[in-house]
């Protein structure tokens, strides 16, 4: 496990969103706040030869912000995705082109341009097209782009470990402020739909043939989304000295690995539960002032069961008492993505005092026995936040988050 102390404060002054609930943080927050899915069927691929078409699509990129014309046409749709988050994240936090000179840039993603690559091949078995279709599949290229295009002349990093990507890349980024390396970060996390992964996930049986039902006595499996999530990440000194207001603090955060299984979680959640006490060891953070957990909560059976062990295990007598919910009902399993989404949450939950809900949530299991805020958000004071990852091949990650002070 990986441990990161230091006194540098992290704060967060910038956010953006897309995901299928909509584009922009304030359309993520209504939606969180009205407890509406954004779970449809399928449309970006035909998805007819899979045991379920039922998937968290962004379809309303019109009301996106335009991107220049040659880069949306040069781009994947995962690049766009992240650019358009980007875009919102640095507008939000005021940083202009002189202040991201040596900003870094850190991204959370798993499968790229890996969409396009996929049309490409296609369209190579039915006529002759050039290569251009494959330019974009490295799973680096959406951080080139992002860089480039904002001009953040710091250093870059790709984070590419299954479905905790986006919260190791808040993590790194965090990393980078505290030991000087960078003043501000770009950093967050980003996927899209793809043949490749809803196959995989569809053969693996982790599916659900219904909208997923995280932490539900009946859940059989999670459903897939895409969309990202981007932040603006400083030292507080430099959010100080420019006037910029933070939406969150990032107290820190730990990572282990189950060594255990390539898709299966350890059944009795060691590394998970040595990674959640490390975050809280690393943020100064007591159990008793987590105030909200937003779970992993895929709506696999082992995921949730072995994850209610864990929260039960930090939080100890208080487990009860503390509201966890999976936003993965509402936006669904981002694989990469995930973690930054599921961080967003946290600032928007911390910044309005609501906590979201887990929808689909009929039937609790009686193996998973905390308050899961089902059916609908909850108005509640929230200070201190706790959010969990874990990833195909047994990389576990969690974050700490506080209202900034």
């Amino acid at each position: 496990m990986a441990d990161h102390r230091t006194s540098e404060r992290v704060v967060i002054t910038g956010a953006g969103s897309i995901n299928a609930l909509g584009v922009g943080v304030d359309a993520f927050a209504q939606a969180l706040r009205e407890s509406r899915s954004g779970i449809r069927h399928l449309s970006v691929f035909d998805p007819s030869a899979y045991r379920s078409p039922w998937a968290a699509e962004v379809d309303d990129m019109d009301a996106a912000p335009c991107l220049p014309a040659r880069l949306h046409r040069h781009s994947s749709r995962s690049d766009r995705f992240a650019l358009i988050a980007a875009q919102e994240a640095l507008a939000d936090a005021g940083l202009e082109e002189e202040d991201r000179v040596g900003a870094a840039v850190v991204v959370g993603a798993s499968t790229g341009g890996m969409l396009e690559a996929e049309t490409h091949i296609v369209e190579r078995e039915r006529h002759r097209s050039g290569v251009r279709g494959l330019l974009n599949a490295p799973v680096s290229t959406t951080a080139d782009r992002l860089a480039l295009h904002f001009k953040c002349g710091g250093p870059r990093l790709t984070v590419s470990t299954a479905c905790s990507s986006g919260n190791n890349a808040l993590g790194f980024a965090a990393d980078w402020i505290r030991s000087g390396r960078a003043d501000v970060v770009l950093c967050g996390g980003v996927d899209s739909l793809c043949r490749m992964t809803f196959s995989g996930f569809n053969v693996l049986q982790a599916i659900d043939t219904v909208p997923c039902r995280p932490f539900d006595r009946d859940r059989a499996g999670l459903t897939l989304g895409e969309g990202a999530a981007m932040f603006v990440f400083e030292s507080a000194r430099r959010a100080r000295a420019r006037g910029a207001t933070p939406l969150a603090e990032f107290l820190g955060y730990a990572a282990s690995a189950d060594a255990y299984h390539m898709t299966q979680p350890r059944p009795d959640g060691a590394s998970a539960l040595h990674a959640a006490r490390g975050a809280l060891a690393a943020s100064g953070v007591r159990p008793e002032e987590i105030d909200y957990v937003n779970a992993h909560g895929t709506g696999t059976p082992l995921n949730d069961a072995v994850e209610t062990k864990i929260i039960k295990a930090v939080l100890g007598d208080r487990a009860q008492l503390v509201p966890v919910s999976s936003t993965k009902s509402t936006t669904g399993h981002c694989l990469a993505a995930a973690g930054a989404i599921e961080a967003l949450a946290c600032v928007i939950a911390l910044r309005d005092g609501c906590v979201p809900a887990t929808l689909n949530l009929e039937n609790v299991d009686p193996e998973c026995d905390l308050d899961y805020v089902p059916t609908s958000s909850r108005k509640r004071e929230i200070h201190t936040v706790m959010s969990n990852s874990y990833g195909f091949g047994g990389n576990n990650t969690t974050i700490v988050l506080r209202r900034p002070s």
